[in-house]
This record gives C-alpha cells, structure tokens and sequence, in this order.
C-alpha cells in the first residue's frame, strides 16, 4: 500500500462566506455546515465556534478531536463503512489540513468527555491546545437513547470535517509525507537481517458507550485483527467517544498514531514493522482469555521478534496488556508495554491493577491521577459544570467565585495518551 499525505499548513482560522484556504488562513463557512450537519437523523440543533492556541478559551465537554482531510486520489471518501460506501482505504493521496482540528461539545451522555484550554497551565497537558480548533457544539432530540445520541455527535463530527477538509483539495500543500508498505513476504525479503516488530493496539470495547470503531464496525465484535498501518493512517478507525478523556484515542489520534508513524521512521533501518493488530479490550474474563490467545498468536504468525502492545483506558485493560505481554514473551517474542498510572493524587498508590513477571518492559505516558489548577478563562465554549461529572473532576471542582477550576489529568483531552499523542516525556531511570 502507498499512501500520500499532502499537508497543507493552517496558520489561522475564520469565518467566511465559502469554506476555503486563502496564505494559510482557513475561512469556515458556518451556515453551510450546520445546514449540512442538521440533515443528520436526531441532530436538532449545531452551532460553531473557533478556539485558537494562547487565547484565553476553555472547552468543555469535548467528545472527539478529528483532523479535517479529504482524498483527493484513490479509493474511499471520508471515513469507510462510516459516513461512506465501504471500501478499503490506506492507498492514495490525502490532502491534510495540517493545523486544524473539528473539537465536537454537546449535552453530556457518560462521565468521560474533557477538557481542552488553549492558554496558560491547562494547555500543557493537552496537544490539541496547539491546534487552531473549530468547535462544533451539537444537540439531538430530548429523551434519546444514550447510543443514538453518541452516534449522532460522533457522525456529525465526522460529517463536519469532512466538509471543512474539501477545503483543501485545491490548496497547495506545504509538506508531503509518503507511507508505503508492501506484504510481509516483500519487506522480509527486502529487510532480512532486520528484527521483525509488531504493533498490537487495544481498543477499548466494553460496551456502555465505550467502543471503538474499526470500518465502522464495534470493536467489541471482533476478534483481534490484522490491519496494514496505512489503513489506520487514512480513517479506517475512529474514536467512540467515551473513554476517560486522558487516554482516549481521539479519531484525529488514530488519524496520526504516534507509535505507527515511529515505527514507520524506523522501518528498514533497524527494524522491519510488519503490521498492526486491533485487539479489543473486553470486560468478560473469557473475552480476556480469548483476546490474550488470539493476539499472541496473530503476532507469532507474522514472525515477529519483538512487539510494541498500548492500552486505551485503564483498570479491567491492565489485565488484558499484561496478559498478551505474558504470552508474547512465553513465546520468545520480546514486549513492550505503554501504559499510563492511575497512582493517586499523591503517586504513591498502586499504578496498575493487575501485573505478570514477564512483563517487564514498560513506558509510562503519566499520572491520570495528577492534579491540575487553572485560572479564569475569558470565553468559555461549552458548559463549564459539566467538570462536576466528568471523571477527573468532582462537585466543586469549577469555583464561580473566581471562574477557576481543579479537576485531575483525567478530565484533560489526550493528557496521558497510551500512543504517545500528547505533551509529556519519559525519563529512563
């Protein structure tokens, strides 16, 4: 597969009478897309708004981040299976608006949207603080179903960056970044003294709102499976929205997964990246067991020496990254983990709920326990009580008095992402 990725460098955003890109600057017409979004079953009412790096906004409660594409050769419109006829992607040429994130708010359904400030002490923690973001603030009908409202913010999400992104079709790219691949027997035969890594990601897919999305398709329906990279590079994996906002993989993470675009730097110079496998994260102990199995196996099949395993969430998916870790390693397959730590205001508690011997290989993406004070914002996009519910935040975590909040990293977009998609570091010690 080759796929081309055309950048073109966002530099501003504002509304405009045409959604377009003019030296940098993307105009945004709003009328045409809340028309747009409105024809989507069970969305009443949208809104659009405009967050840029170092104004003094907070947003709140973000749902997904997604980065406004469109492809301009090659198979496949907007997201497959998704918001399109279901076709394969990861071939092609993408033209990106590299700069630019759609941030979807809306009426809360579960505990875990966030938080994103564009300023000061909170955007530190959060990378889509450096992203000039159009915020789309989306309502449905009263009374629906939780499942059908998260599908109707999560597709008008969808929808919104997808119109935005036309806007780049005929805008001159500044950067041009090319991922090309071929089958396992080609690489192999290109790069045979080169260890052989895999890259297993986990998916939350535990119901209750908290999936993922593959093609469309639940993550909680599958057995883990093979993808090429470039597939996950070109929109074939989307974000469902409700995981603690820390460590969910937003769709414009997916769109630019950090560990996938390392390991392709690093491919065919010291390694040989042979594929990625999509693993759920289930809550049944028999899920667990069988998902342990069948990614174990999958990595032995690509006769792979070495694989990278990252989590989405945490608590219950320790179990699954350490158990997978466990088998890899039983099979001589060496492992590492990247995890975040649910350790506890003060960082002494336990990290992870659950541990194997064999796992012994382990980067650490932060605290989600950490606690973060931040000052008044000027603008506030969103429901700024919405952090009493959200997890990482509690009652009384927002003061009126004087517009400050407190509220753990968990309640922050991406602040510990487990794909390595955010602003903090590792030290080795």
């Amino acid at each position: 597969m080759r796929l081309e990725l055309r950048k073109v460098k966002i530099t501003d955003i504002q509304f405009g009478d045409a959604t377009r890109v003019e030296n940098g600057v993307l105009f945004v017409n709003q009328d045409e897309i809340i028309e747009e979004l409105l024809k989507i079953p069970n969305v009443k009412r949208v809104s659009l708004d405009m967050a840029r790096p170092g104004e003094k906004v907070r947003i709140i409660p973000v749902k997904d981040v997604i980065e406004p594409r469109v492809k301009v050769e090659g198979k496949g419109k907007g997201f497959s299976g998704v918001t399109s006829d279901l076709v394969q992607l990861g071939d092609g040429v993408v033209k990106v608006l590299d700069g630019a994130a759609v941030v979807t708010i809306g009426d809360m359904v579960g505990f875990q949207e966030g938080v994103i400030d564009m300023w000061g002490e909170g955007a530190k923690w959060t990378a889509f603080s450096k992203t000039f973001n159009i915020v789309v603030d989306i309502g449905v009908d009263k009374g629906l179903d939780p499942h059908k409202h998260e599908e109707a913010v999560r597709i008008a999400g969808l929808r919104a960056s997808e119109i935005i992104g036309e806007a780049g079709r005929d805008a001159e790219a500044q950067k041009t970044e090319v991922y090309e691949m071929g089958d396992l027997k080609e690489e192999s035969e290109k790069y045979p003294d080169l260890p052989r890594v895999s890259y297993v990601e986990m998916l939350i897919s535990q119901g209750l709102l908290h999936d993922g999305y593959i093609y469309g398709v639940n993550s909680q329906q599958i057995l883990p499976t093979l993808i090429h990279p470039n597939e996950e590079l070109d929109g074939a994996v989307i974000s469902g929205n409700c995981v603690a906002a820390c460590d969910k993989i937003t769709t414009y993470q997916h769109q630019n997964n950090s560990v996938i675009l390392d390991l392709y730097a690093r491919h065919g110079k010291d390694l040989n990246f042979v594929g990625v496998i999509l693993t759920p994260e289930l809550t049944t102990l028999d899920g667990k067991f069988r998902t342990k199995d069948y990614t174990a196996k999958l990595v032995k099949m690509l006769g792979s020496d070495g694989v990278i395993i990252s989590e989405e969430g945490y608590g219950n998916p320790d179990s699954d990254l350490v158990m997978i870790s466990a088998e890899c390693e039983k099979m001589g397959i060496k492992s590492v983990l990247i995890t975040d730590e649910c350790s506890g205001w003060d960082g002494m508690s336990q990290p992870l709920t659950d541990y194997a011997e064999e796992a012994i290989a382990v980067i650490s993406t932060g605290n989600v326990s950490h606690v973060i004070e931040v000052e008044k914002a000027d603008r506030v996009l969103g429901d700024i009580e919405a952090i009493a519910n959200l997890a990482g935040g509690w009652a009384g975590a927002y003061n009126p008095e004087d517009g400050s909040l407190k509220c753990e990293l968990n309640a922050v977009i991406g602040a510990t992402s487990e794909i390595g998609y955010h602003n903090l570091t590792v030290e080795l010690y």
